[in-house]
């Protein structure tokens, strides 16, 4: 266990604790979705999307860096548009990281042996301790346990965290995920993996410390550094798979364009209002395009939109 900084889920619990919600706004640029001020003079040039991306996102994150503890850049949206899009995305996690906010790249990558290592020093550990320079990424399990192994050590050397996909929002994920054998389903195979491994972590640092851990310290040290991806559209799943994990952080998408809303992901939180981090893209970031903030400046309505979010988590 790397000593020297804090755990990816220590880190998580503090900036929740300190910005008081669990809300991730996500980063998913799109060039239909950008206001028109910022929208590419020539939209065949890869450079010039590359460009508007990142004033979109360097603009929001101005908004919600003192609102909110994480932003989640989606990498495809910048991965399209080649190495102006990726450089892009490289720099829009520098600015987040120097605006305090903790960063998930939402890459979904997974792979065996070097292949995996590759990716996770692609994208695990803060600032110069990868490529790019992530706090954390979301990784596919579907290759197996070996498969994940790289990830996992990653995390441990950098500080770094991962969510693996565990019960994903869109309508067809039980193709796989709800499969069952031996009398568990996929989910809850992969569910029972990412406990473990939270536990694991919790129990070293624990036994690296001189006094037991008290107060909001105490509370972040109840939190792994590996996470799971568990949808807001499955209510019933989400809170069958919180009591699998209840050292793990849960990373939930689907809220609000998806269908989720915050009843639905009440289930998601331990008693200590800790253990999840619930994701909003679209509703954030292109508010302005609702009925609700049509009224608004396209930052102001990123600010009210976030602002409600909190609202409704905290009511």
């Amino acid at each position: 266990m790397n000593q020297n900084s804090l755990t990816f889920g220590s880190q998580l619990a503090k900036a929740v604790l300190t910005k008081k919600n669990p809300v991730c706004v996500g980063l998913d640029p799109r060039v239909e979705g950008l206001p028109d001020s910022l929208k590419p003079t020539d939209e065949s040039s890869y450079s010039a999307i590359a460009d508007a991306f990142e004033k979109f996102c360097v603009e929001i994150i101005d908004v919600v860096s003192p609102l909110v503890p994480i932003v989640k850049p989606q990498v495809a949206f910048f991965e399209q548009y080649g190495p102006e899009g990726m450089l892009a995305l490289k720099r829009v996690i520098a600015y987040a990281s120097s605006k305090g906010l903790l960063v998930i790249a939402d890459a979904k990558r997974g792979d065996i042996g070097t292949t995996a290592e590759a990716y996770a020093q692609a994208f695990m550990g803060r600032g110069s301790r990868s490529a790019f320079g992530a706090d954390c990424l979301t990784v596919n399990p579907y290759l197996g346990e070996d498969s994940l192994t790289p990830f996992v050590e990653r995390a441990d050397r950098t500080s770094a965290g991962i969510f693996v996909l565990v019960k994903t929002s869109n309508p067809g994920s039980g193709f796989i995920q709800d499969l069952k054998s031996e009398n568990l389903s996929i989910s809850e195979r992969i569910a029972d993996w990412v406990q473990t491994q939270s536990k694991i972590e919790i129990d070293q640092v624990a036994n690296g410390r001189t006094s037991s851990p008290t107060g909001s310290e105490g509370q972040s040290a109840r939190y792994g550094s590996i996470g799971a991806v568990v949808g807001a559209t499955y209510p019933e799943q989400l809170a069958s798979l919180r009591a699998r994990m209840p050292n793990a952080w849960l990373l939930i998408p689907g809220y609000g364009a998806q269908g989720g809303n915050a009843k639905d992901i009440a289930s998601a939180f331990n008693a200590d209002g800790l253990g999840a981090i619930v994701n909003n893209s679209r509703g954030i970031i292109f508010a302005q395009k609702s009925k609700s903030y049509a009224h608004l400046n396209w930052q102001t309505a990123v600010e009210a939109a976030t602002n409600d979010m909190i609202a409704a988590f905290q009511a």
